[in-house]
């Protein structure tokens, strides 16, 4: 009985094959990645821009390596088939086409070197055919590189154009910008800004109870002024979770701890709070000329207004928040 026949070993991949392997595999991963960052939070975002310098960077370390170890077979292959080319006997043909003619016999006879033997000529070389190959993607790879700089020294500047676009609106709501420093207590402090230039207490207008904690007045407690505003938003969120709780990522109680205690960033959920919390009415500028408006509890007679500038592209941290003081 014969034996079965093993599977054929798979040939290996042709340098071709490898490139567009590897250019599928590039275009796989941007699609990728463009997905995790398109539904990245503000809390992830560090994370997922983390994941996808890593996904890049193992990428890009494998196909090196895959590159290297092709170029180190086609090389070895090209090697042995100079080598093979040079041990090869020269043929009839070669050996005639090589011979010198003594002009001076009347005979064709091969002329003689010092030692006898038939002089021949010197064979050529082959290209490096793999080497040529790679120089070529190299330049290839340079003249993109240098089209994408082109490209970025021309495109429009997002930081300069927000500014741009955010002085014309502050001229036409005649508006001043008061800068607010960057970190996760922006909004509260620039709300707090405000309150303390409309001359409005830093304690809410609307005081809330909260089983279980101290009545007791906080205006005096050694705290920074976005830290009691940041209190008076906690402080709302907690006592009207009916409100707020289908809209926190995280489970209330620990949503109201970071309002509270850390440098968490905050958004619309908490300036609604702080809108009810302290009856006012909170304007929130764009630079495209948006107005967000959160209206607080109590008469409209009464309410004072504030405004806050959202920026988006203008500070290293990402979204930021600052005072925008009435001018006069």
């Amino acid at each position: 009985m014969a034996d079965a026949t093993s599977a054929p070993s798979p040939s290996p991949e042709t340098f071709e094959a490898l490139q567009s392997r590897h250019r599928k595999e590039q275009r796989d991963l941007i699609s990728r990645i463009t997905q995790k960052k398109k539904q990245a939070t503000k809390k992830t975002r560090k994370g997922v821009n983390d994941e996808c310098e890593r996904l890049e960077r193992e990428l890009k370390e494998t196909q090196e390596r895959e590159l290297k170890t092709v170029n180190c077979e086609v090389e070895d292959r090209q090697e042995d088939d100079e080598q093979a080319y040079e041990d090869e006997p020269p043929s009839i043909e070669a050996d005639v086409a090589n011979l010198k003619i003594n002009s001076n016999n009347t005979t064709s006879a091969p002329e003689s070197s010092t030692n006898g033997d038939v002089s021949l000529g010197t064979k050529s070389k082959k290209p490096n055919r793999a080497k040529a190959r790679l120089a070529r993607r190299a330049a290839e790879q340079q003249s993109l590189v240098a089209e994408a700089e082109r490209e970025a020294a021309n495109a429009p500047n997002p930081r300069e154009l927000e500014r741009q676009r955010m002085a014309t609106q502050l001229q036409k709501h005649k508006l001043t910008l008061h800068e607010i420093r960057a970190d996760g207590h922006c909004l509260y402090a620039a709300v707090a800004d405000q309150l303390q230039v409309q001359d409005v207490s830093l304690t809410p207008r609307i005081t809330v109870t909260i089983a279980g904690e101290d009545d007791g007045p906080k205006e005096g407690r050694n705290t920074e002024a976005y830290q009691k505003v940041r209190g008076a938003a906690a402080d709302w969120i907690q006592s009207h979770s009916d409100d707020f709780a289908g809209f926190t990522e995280d489970p209330l109680p620990e949503h109201v701890r970071k309002v509270r205690e850390t440098g968490e960033w905050g958004g619309h959920l908490e300036l609604l709070a702080l809108a009810r919390t302290y009856g006012i009415r909170i304007c929130v500028l764009h630079s495209d000329g948006h107005i967000d408006k959160f209206e607080g509890e109590g008469k409209e007679e009464e309410k004072k207004e504030i405004w806050l500038g959202y920026y988006k592209h203008s500070h290293g941290l990402g979204e930021h928040y600052n005072s925008l003081r009435k001018v006069g």
